[in-house]
């Protein structure tokens, strides 16, 4: 018996020793979606048949935009190896995602532009990789473009990672050049997992996706034990209780298996319909033997940013609530609470992991969906601290309890690291000190290339700091940012009133010293945007009962005297004090409608 159970041991290790388990680190378009689907052909994973571009990343959104929006997973056998690779979204949105990935792996291919050189996200989720102790391999990407600095890139790796330069690749997602090589130093360079195939079951959740046929499927990493099909699980951080109903291996499709052991990469189906039931970062281990703790580095996804999401058509609420729960059952950091406005009705307000999350939700909900939404002017969460030091937490300006209660107000606030030209340093201190920025270090990479970091409150970076950033730089600075903690500010809530009437969806928080100088340009943007009616509309700008702006839109006149020709002037009198008691009358049914572009004002201020 002892001999049988070394046997199955010895046979193991075998296998396990033959796992290479990475992950892709680069920036945005630095080609490392071009360099996976070469690492597929090479090791034929996909045919010519199923081949086309960007084969991991199958959204329309993901194709057309470049970017990766959902992680995914996939394996390949290389000369008797199994490599199997995690890959991760690239946007500073989706980093707990990256982070997620990276525990998953023991090795990451560190893929940098050949004519773009060490961006700002590289470095971020290199610092992650390497806290996770991973082994880097250096690719150095597009070595067949004209535009391409080898050299120069090279110089920068070896500063920032201290390899020697034999061991950085310089390959050619397109033409396939260094491909091979990259697979090579896969295998003799990422070390084998480690893990006891006969310990309890511990296994790490790294992404999960929603079949409409089959429920929520969870992708997983064993870090230690084994599971079996038919096996009671529990989810360590909801503890839910489920069956393996299958499991199985991610080739191009899922391949089902009677058993994953430790080092593998595998996938679950056990009929979750539910999203929240499956979290990101989760242990899962067996019910009757439990691990005795969870793998750490688990959080909860916290939204960053929050905006109200409202139907065009009061009568599509219902068919927008049940399209937000089918996209969250694709996408769990998504949040979403019923909430009503006076200006727009009911609709919901949705927390999301940055702007491109937002961009990206707002067009799965057009395209996916066919649902036409108005998106009101995005905003942070605020902690709000009352007389008597209880917290609140506000995700809405209109959300805002008495002034005459509160006691400070907190912000949340960014550690933000842009890499740029020395050419752009000055513009870009003056962004970043104009936004209320304090800058932490200044530090030159290589060459004529600085790193520069500042902590930024997240409220001044929501709106259109990004764009700003790279007109300044002319598109060659490159932005990443973690939160770092909340901070007390001195913010005041900017409402906006017409004709006295609190428009609630234009309401919101913003410092003090800014609030007279964005109140008055609020106003003249919503002068030139409302339309005109038979009534004047004043357009007023209000901290509490202070009104610090005011616009007004004159009404639109018809001479009702041309037709009196002749006669007394009395005449004239009775038909004015006419028109002026139908005005009054009408000014106080009238109602004014703000249009859509009013809301996307404040995004475009300036």
């Amino acid at each position: 018996m002892y001999l049988c159970r070394l046997n199955c041991i010895i046979r193991y290790l075998l296998g396990m020793n033959n796992i290479r388990n990475f992950c892709i680190i680069a920036h945005i378009d630095h080609g490392k979606s071009t360099i996976a689907d070469r690492l597929l052909e090479y090791t034929q994973t996909v045919n010519g048949k199923v081949a086309e571009n960007q084969v991991l990343d199958d959204m329309d959104l993901e194709r057309e935009r470049g970017i990766t929006i959902k992680s995914h997973a996939i394996q390949m056998e290389w000369h008797g190896y199994i490599l199997n690779l995690i890959d991760t979204p690239g946007h500073v949105d989706f980093a707990y995602e990256v982070s997620r990935s990276i525990a998953a792996c023991e090795g990451a291919l560190l893929i940098v532009d050949a004519s773009q050189g060490v961006q700002a996200q590289t470095i971020s989720n290199l610092y992650m990789a390497l806290e996770h102790d991973l082994e880097i391999i250096p690719v150095i990407n597009k070595c067949d473009m004209d535009s391409a600095m080898p050299d120069m890139v090279e110089d920068e790796i070896v500063e920032l990672l201290g390899c020697k330069r034999e061991e950085i690749i310089r390959a050619s997602g397109k033409t396939g050049m260094g491909v091979e090589e990259i697979l090579n130093a896969i295998v003799e360079r990422i070390p084998a997992p480690e893990g006891d195939p006969d310990a309890p079951l511990q296994c790490l959740v790294f992404d999960s996706v929603f079949n409409s046929f089959r429920g929520i499927i969870a992708y997983f990493k064993v870090v230690n034990g084994t599971m079996r099909q038919g096996d009671l699980v529990r989810f360590f951080n909801t503890g839910k209780e489920y069956d393996a109903d299958e499991i199985g291996i991610l080739k191009l499709d899922m391949q089902p298996r009677k058993e994953i052991s430790a080092g593998n990469v595998g996938y679950i189906i056990s009929g979750i319909k539910t999203s929240t039931e499956v979290k990101v970062g989760d242990t899962i281990t067996h019910v009757a033997r439990p691990c005795d703790k969870a793998i750490e580095g688990f959080e909860e996804v916290k939204p960053m940013v929050f905006a109200g999401v409202y139907p065009i058509e009061a009568e599509d609420y219902e068919n927008l609530r049940a399209s937000l729960e089918k996209l969250q059952l694709n996408d769990a950091s998504l949040t979403f609470t019923p909430e009503s406005s006076v200006a727009l009705g009911f609709g919901f307000r949705c927390g999301f992991l940055g702007l491109l999350h937002m961009e990206i939700v707002q067009e799965r909900l057009d395209r996916e969906f066919d649902m036409d939404v108005i998106t009101t002017v995005p905003n942070v969460s605020y902690q709000v601290y009352d007389r008597h030091h209880n917290m609140i937490e506000v995700h809405n300006p209109a959300g805002m309890p008495d002034i005459a209660i509160i006691d400070h107000i907190e912000e949340p606030y960014i550690r933000a690291s842009i890499i740029t030209a020395t050419t752009y340093i000055g513009p870009i201190m003056t962004l970043c000190l104009g936004k209320r920025g304090e800058l932490v270090k200044q530090e030159y990479i290589s060459g004529n290339r600085v790193e520069i970091l500042f902590d930024l409150p997240l409220g001044e970076i929501v709106i259109d700091f990004y764009d700003k950033l790279k007109s300044i730089s002319k598109g060659y600075a490159s932005f990443d940012y973690h939160p770092n903690g909340f901070r007390q500010s001195d913010l005041v809530k900017l409402d906006i009133l017409l004709n006295g009437e609190q428009v609630d969806a234009l309401s919101t928080l913003t410092h003090r010293s800014n609030a007279v100088d964005f109140g008055r340009r609020m106003c003249e943007k919503l002068k030139e945007l409302l339309p005109r009616q038979q009534f004047d509309i004043a357009i007023q700008a209000a901290i509490g009962q202070k009104i610090i702006a005011r616009e007004t839109v004159k009404q639109v006149r018809k001479d009702v005297t041309a037709k009196c020709y002749g006669g007394d002037v009395s005449r004239k009198r009775k038909l004015l004090e006419k028109q002026k008691r139908g005005k009054k009358r009408m000014k106080q049914i009238g109602n004014v409608e703000v249009p859509q572009k009013a809301f996307l004002a404040v995004l475009k201020l300036d």
